[in-house]
């Protein structure tokens, strides 16, 4: 009886170690189970890619059911665009594109983003389209399914306009083709948003097969989207999306730098203020403040443009026109001021290779920075030129003429006694103690007298 009991009682501690943790595991991914959202609010730039490369990272590492990408842009960069699609593609979470919310929009670089998502969704009042390329992007990323109708798109006739825009526009039907195929979307509407600028409205897009819900708020998308199948990294998935909790992924404090600083214009005075810091810096060695700022914005600056599509020529132009204004403020000309500002302009109108929403660069910026720059070389160079005319306050120069007391004197040399310190002194005529002299020169430490000359009487009359 007693190894019965003791073997029941094993029986029961194996049981409940084996069912209860494994119940609770399940209790507790229930729980878990959740949709990520990845807001994407404005243009398109590397700090959206960066905030969507983060947000299906934390998706995976929280097992989340889906991620849902709010999206409400104007456009953006191309190679930021591209970058994000092909995320998009090789995730192993399911991504829901809804635009949102209403009144929003996924124009130009928004629409491509939304064909790529596993499942595309728009909110009451939304539309998306006007997806004509205006800048020159990189190769388009390897996608499923893309060479179907390979030939289907070459006859489409080009564009109006040079052998550039038609190879760029060509590239970007191909694109858009490929991932209306891939997630079974109306690709001829695809190809007219991108030759045509065409635009739909959301229960449009609904009809014609570009999305598939229109839904209020994220809890109508979910309830619409459960049971959905839907291809994930090659494999049919299907959506449990009912009574999923939705939390919004903030972005972090870099994602919030990389917005701001990636802003052209934000970039090109973030390296004046750290070019003209260094020269400050420089020029009056002890200060650290300005050294310091600086480096930073210098440093701020330069990894900005390194993440934009610039034109290295116009950086050095640009670069090039900062040094001779710099050269203008410590050697006024004239001809290096008016150089430097030339190159300034000329290197910022050639700085971005191309432009998209958000990504242009503002003449009023540029020309403001300009002028401040020009003004500040010509009020230095002005100091400068009038510190020159002024006579010298210190060194040799500034001793000449200065009267000294003589103090004891043999033959032609001796000591005096001038501005507050004793020196030696030689003069080439005899003098004494209590005689009027002055500096004449000095070498070596050694002052060079003279007896001081007084003023002629006039020549009025007899002496």
């Amino acid at each position: 009886m007693e190894i019965a009991r003791v073997a029941l009682l094993v029986a029961a501690l194996v049981a409940a170690a084996a069912f209860s943790p494994s119940s609770s595991i399940g209790e507790q991914s229930g729980r878990a189970k959740l949709a990520l959202t990845v807001d994407i609010d404005g243009a398109i730039g590397p700090a959206s890619a960066r905030q969507l490369k983060e947000g299906l990272a934390t998706a995976v590492e929280r097992n989340a059911e889906v991620v849902i990408l709010e999206l409400n842009t104007p456009g953006g960069l191309v190679t930021s665009m591209r970058e994000m699609i092909a995320d998009i593609l090789a995730s192993p979470i399911p991504v829901i594109g809804y635009v949102a919310p209403s009144g929003a929009h996924a124009a130009s670089a928004g629409t491509y983003i939304l064909y790529s998502t596993h499942l595309a969704a728009m909110a009451p009042g939304t539309n998306l389209g006007a997806a004509t390329p205006i800048e020159i992007g990189a190769p388009a990323p390897p996608l499923p399914g893309g060479d179907k109708d390979e030939g289907k798109d070459q006859k489409t006739a080009a564009p109006a306009g040079d052998a550039m825009t038609a190879k760029v526009t060509n590239d970007a039907v191909a694109l858009i083709r490929s991932l209306a195929e891939l997630r079974g979307r109306n690709a001829d509407w695809a190809e007219q948003a991108v030759r045509e600028a065409a635009s739909l409205s959301a229960s449009a897009a609904l009809q014609q097969h570009v999305i598939e819900i229109i839904a209020r708020d994220p809890a109508d998308l979910l309830q619409q989207a459960n049971g959905r199948t839907v291809e994930v990294a090659g494999q049919k998935k299907v959506l449990a999306t009912n009574d999923l909790a939705v939390e919004t992924l903030e972005p972090g404090w870099l994602i919030r730098l990389l917005s701001i600083i990636t802003d052209p214009n934000v970039a090109v005075m973030l390296m004046l203020v750290g070019v003209y810091g260094l020269v400050f810096e420089f020029s009056s060695p002890g200060m650290v403040a300005p050294g310091v700022v600086g480096t930073l914005a210098l440093l701020l600056g330069l990894y900005a443009l390194d993440l934009l599509p610039i034109n290295y020529a116009g950086l050095a132009l640009m670069l090039l026109g900062i040094a001779f204004l710099v050269m203008e403020a410590f050697n006024p000309t004239v001809v290096l001021g008016l150089g430097g500002v030339v190159a300034f302009l000329l290197g910022a109108a050639m700085l971005l290779k191309v432009e998209g929403p958000g990504f242009e660069m503002s003449w009023a910026v540029i020309g403001i920075a300009a002028a401040l720059t020009l003004g500040l070389a010509l009020a230095s160079g002005s100091y400068l030129w009038a510190v020159r005319k002024k006579p010298p306050r210190v060194g040799a120069r500034a001793m000449n003429g200065l009267p000294v007391e003589i103090i004891d004197w043999s033959g032609n040399e001796g000591h005096v006694f001038t501005q507050g310190e004793r020196w030696r002194a030689t003069a080439d005529e005899p003098l004494a103690p209590g005689d009027s002299a002055e500096v004449a020169g000095i070498k070596d430490l050694v002052l060079t007298i003279r007896r001081r000359r007084t003023a002629k009487p006039s020549d009025g009359g007899p002496q």
